[in-house]
């Protein structure tokens, strides 16, 4: 009886010490946006959106905000960083960008949806799905744009960010269709395409206000020239409406200088007065 009072005591002693006791805690949800999932009529598939909202957003405010479509928009490609950065930038301490909503535009065939149609047999080869960047421009215009200043409190400022193949349908819609957005940053674009005939294309005429950012990183002498060159034809046009920007950032490559060229864009872009 005695042994029981004492094993009794222990056990008490040994429950109520914190030390002895597993962490009690609860797991819940992080959430930084949401998704938007939708039938494309004009894409003939089901497309799904990431949307990063301000932390001010809401439905019932009567304030509005800049958007920002991000090409290769998918989780697990761009979204998540490029959103940390517009969070970052608009902090009220920062006032590098405006609180801007974000879309990032998930993928499911870049290599068909990013490019136009090519003559180079190396790239029908490489890129068998090939050639419908037309419709996929069509879908942007007239499904994504709209559903988006629907659902959301937007106002009419608009940018796009592409990288890679989606720099290059970002010039191919700056070049035939530029008041789709009225900012453009266009990072490593894949120029090289069809034997850089992008580059030949004589640019549509815009009238209203354009900010566009190039950047390239240490991604090869082809890559390279064709950045330098898209910006140095868009100079030769000598808009006055028109702020363009250049950066070549020789530490970063392909693979990482995305993230430093929106950022370094932002800033010369958008950058707020204090």
């Amino acid at each position: 009886m005695k042994s029981r009072t004492i094993f009794s005591i222990v056990i008490c002693i040994y429950l109520s010490n914190p030390g002895f006791t597993q962490n009690i805690h609860t797991t819940t949800p992080l959430s930084i946006g949401e998704k938007v999932e939708f039938q494309s009529k004009i894409l003939k598939e089901k497309r799904t959106l990431n949307i990063y909202l301000p932390q001010t957003y809401s439905k019932d405010s009567l304030k509005t905000y800049p958007v920002i479509y991000l090409l290769d928009g998918s989780m697990d490609e761009d979204f998540i960083h490029i959103s940390g950065l517009v969070q970052f930038g608009s902090f009220s301490w920062i006032k590098m960008i405006p609180e801007s909503i974000v879309v990032g535009i998930a993928n499911v065939d870049r290599k068909r949806d990013f490019t136009f149609p090519t003559n180079n047999k190396k790239d029908k080869e490489a890129y068998p799905t090939t050639g419908r960047s037309e419709n996929f421009i069509s879908f942007i215009e007239k499904e994504l744009q709209p559903l988006i200043n629907k659902k959301y409190k937007t106002n009419s400022v608009t940018t796009l960010i592409g990288q890679s193949l989606g720099g290059l349908l970002a010039t191919e819609i700056l070049f035939k269709q530029p008041d789709m957005f009225d900012n453009y940053i266009i990072a490593s674009p894949s120029l090289w395409w069809d034997d850089e005939s992008l580059l030949t294309y004589t640019p549509a005429s815009y009238n209203s206000k354009k900010s566009i950012y190039i950047a390239v990183g240490k991604e090869g002498t082809i890559m390279e020239r064709v950045a330098k060159e898209l910006y140095d034809k868009l100079k030769l046009l000598n808009k006055d409406n028109t702020k363009l920007y250049f950066e070549f950032f020789e530490k970063q490559n392909h693979g990482d200088a995305l993230h430093l060229a929106v950022y370094d864009a932002f800033e010369k872009m958008f950058k707020l007065k204090n």
